[in-house]
């Protein structure tokens, strides 16, 4: 093993392989993307704060899965556009190391938050009468609090023990950020642990809050079949429908993506790059289009709010 092997300062980032002749046109709906939500997250924010009638559990839970959202796409798609715009692909180590700890970081916490949501919409179902009182101000900072701590606190050591790894003359990652597996599996040293702390990661968070999830609407769903009118229940299942999308948007990738690597081994690289792609990217756009959408208080304050801005607009061009 050369000296060089150990003082490799850079990596290699990859675009769709196979595509590689249509990476400029790619690169347009990749920016119409990343512009899209930016734009969906920061106007859910913007209602939230602005309406005082939007200040309930509900809201606020959806403003910290617009942050995360925004995280995501921040430290997602710029590495992704300068390969698909330019064809720069190459990113220091450090640049790498800081881009995954930030992408770990925002999923578990997207994780932690719709696990959050799940538990607000079984209080307001099971419990609606105390729902203000079991889910206060300072309970909600508490638990966004306590998600913070718990995705950054899991995912500092990763970069730190990857910096500590040398690694080979094959520097070349798979996908167009950099991932921890990614990463790990180009170092020229054994990676036992790095791997085991990574899995108790994966099982910690994902793993615990997908089955909270399932386990919160199971109960949900128990509570709203000893409703005895039909139009009671569909009214309570539909509060929900809009978290479901979400919970399926985030989950449903990792699963494929999981079953891809163990069961069909043989897949293309591109289609384990398009769930990678879906994982990451899709929550951010789409999340936001479906609360505006399935929630008429989003729906209905954000028309109220372009009218008020329209007509304060028209009143200062009349002056």
């Amino acid at each position: 093993m050369s000296d060089s092997n150990h003082t490799s300062t850079s990596f290699f980032l990859t675009g769709l392989p196979g595509l590689e002749a249509v990476h400029t046109w790619l690169s347009i709906p990749l920016c119409a993307m990343y512009v899209a939500s930016l734009a969906g997250n920061s106007l859910i924010l913007w209602v939230v704060r602005s309406e005082p009638s939007l200040h309930q559990p509900m809201y606020y839970f959806l403003s910290m899965l617009a942050v995360t959202d925004l995280g995501l796409s921040a430290f997602t798609l710029p590495t992704m556009l300068p390969i698909y715009m330019l064809g720069l692909r190459e990113v220091t180590v450090d640049v790498c190391l800081a881009q995954l700890f930030f992408i770990h970081t925002f999923s578990i916490m997207e994780s932690s938050v719709l696990l959050t949501m799940a538990f607000d919409r079984f209080v307001a179902i099971s419990n609606p009468l105390r729902y203000g009182t079991i889910l206060t101000s300072p309970r909600i900072a508490s638990l966004g609090l306590a998600i913070v701590v718990r995705s950054i606190g899991l995912h500092i050591p990763a970069p730190i023990m990857l910096k500590k790894l040398p690694y080979c003359q094959n520097r070349l990652l798979s996908h167009s950020y950099c991932l921890h597996p990614d990463v790990m599996k180009l170092a020229c040293a054994d990676t036992h642990i790095n791997s085991a702390y990574g899995l108790f990661v994966v099982l910690f968070t994902l793993g615990v809050d997908s089955v909270l999830i399932v386990l919160s609407y199971a109960l949900i769903l128990e509570t709203v079949l000893s409703i005895a009118s039909k139009a009671e229940q569909l009214k309570a299942l539909n509060t929900c429908v809009s978290h479901i999308c979400a919970v399926l948007l985030f989950y449903t990738p990792t699963i494929g993506l999981s079953m891809i690597h163990r069961f069909a081994r043989q897949a293309s690289p591109s289609s384990r790059v398009l769930l990678s792609y879906l994982h990451y990217l899709t929550p951010p756009l789409l999340n936001p289009i479906v609360y505006t959408v399935k929630t008429k208080q989003i729906r209905l304050r954000m028309l109220r709010l372009f009218q008020r801005n329209r007509t304060s607009n028209r009143e200062k061009e009349h002056n």
